[in-house]
């Protein structure tokens, strides 16, 4: 089986045989943020592919931010180009969670930490991060746990 990294390489050959010019800038970015949190820390090394699903939503992320302020400053081109990286990008994600898979999460996290207020929150969260990973936005965690803690 190919690692993410590999495939991801392997689509960016194939976007630029197909001259697919925003796809070849979006594999090439997100590459070029695998290798730097590669390098980053003490030691090179290879990321796993839980780690790479860690900088894809991050960069999904940044796309998103960027497309958001072009699209406040009335740059709805480069807006539309940042929305098209961040799609390109979030092919590479797992599938994300409906709202009913997180909301069963969210139930499934506050039983097992006894969680009864909005002070709870944080264990939630603790135990909530590692299953939802890649699969949901923080933000978006954080606010079904808050809903249902009902802070």
């Amino acid at each position: 089986m190919t690692s993410l990294k590999e495939r991801v390489k392997n689509d960016l050959s194939a976007a630029m045989r197909a001259r697919d010019q925003l796809r070849k800038d979006a594999l090439r970015m997100t590459l070029s943020a695998i290798r730097t949190a590669e390098v980053a820390g003490e030691s090179a090394r290879e990321l796993t592919d839980d780690e790479i699903v860690t900088v894809l939503t991050r960069e999904v992320k940044r796309r998103r931010e960027a497309a958001e302020a072009f699209r406040s400053g009335g740059r709805t081109e480069n807006a539309d180009r940042e929305d098209a990286e961040a799609a390109v990008i979030s092919e590479y994600l797992p599938a994300q969670l409906s709202d009913e898979e997180l909301a069963e999460l969210v139930e499934q996290a506050v039983a097992e930490v006894g969680a009864e207020s909005p002070r709870d929150m944080g264990k939630v969260m603790k135990t909530l991060q590692p299953k939802v990973a890649g699969r949901a936005e923080g933000r978006i965690v954080a606010d079904a746990v808050k809903a249902r803690l009902g802070s």
